[in-house]
Formats: structure tokens, sequence, C-alpha cells
């Protein structure tokens, strides 16, 4: 498995540094880690095929989608604001279809 850390959490989001660079990752987008605690968002393991897992929030993100979101369209709402009968999935604002 390869080094992958956390070094940097805000108000606004959370900084990824991986063996080739480092990613931003705003609560705006990915909003799983706005109420997890520092050591949940510190748990942060590089699986094969540049996928980033954090076990303890159950959420796995693959890298490229973090670096070109455009290239995703559909962003998940999480739980966290989303209310009843709300769909789970959004489309990503300006994102190709």
């Amino acid at each position: 498995m390869k080094t992958v850390e956390v070094t940097h959490i805000s108000s606004h989001g959370l900084w990824v540094l991986l063996p080739d660079g480092e990613v931003f990752l705003p609560y705006q987008e990915f909003p799983w880690f706005r109420e997890a605690s520092i050591g949940e968002a510190l748990h942060v393991e590089l699986l094969h095929g540049g996928h980033l897992y954090w076990p303890d929030l159950d959420v796995d993100l693959a890298v490229e989608s973090v670096r070109h979101p455009d290239r995703f369209p559909l962003v998940s709402r999480g739980k966290v604001g989303r209310k009843k009968g709300e769909k789970r999935f959004i489309r990503r604002k300006g994102a190709r279809t």
C-alpha cells in the first residue's frame, strides 16, 4: 500500500497528500467529512487503482474524480444535508452529460 496523508483540515475542507501531489476536498462537494472527527478524517488509505478509502467513514473516492470532477457528473448528497425523499445523487454544475 502506498502512503497517503491528510495534511490539513480547515472549516472549508481537507487536503490529502498523495505520492504524486496534493488534492483538496471541499466539504461542499464531499459532505461526509464535514461532521467527521479528526481521527476519522485522518484515517485514510490509498488502495489499488488510485482509490482513497476512509474505513471509519466507509468513504471510497477515486483520486481521478477529485482531480477532474467535470468527468464525474454525479455527486452524492450523502446523508449530510439530504432531506427525506430527496435524490441521493445530483448532477455537478457545468458537468458534461
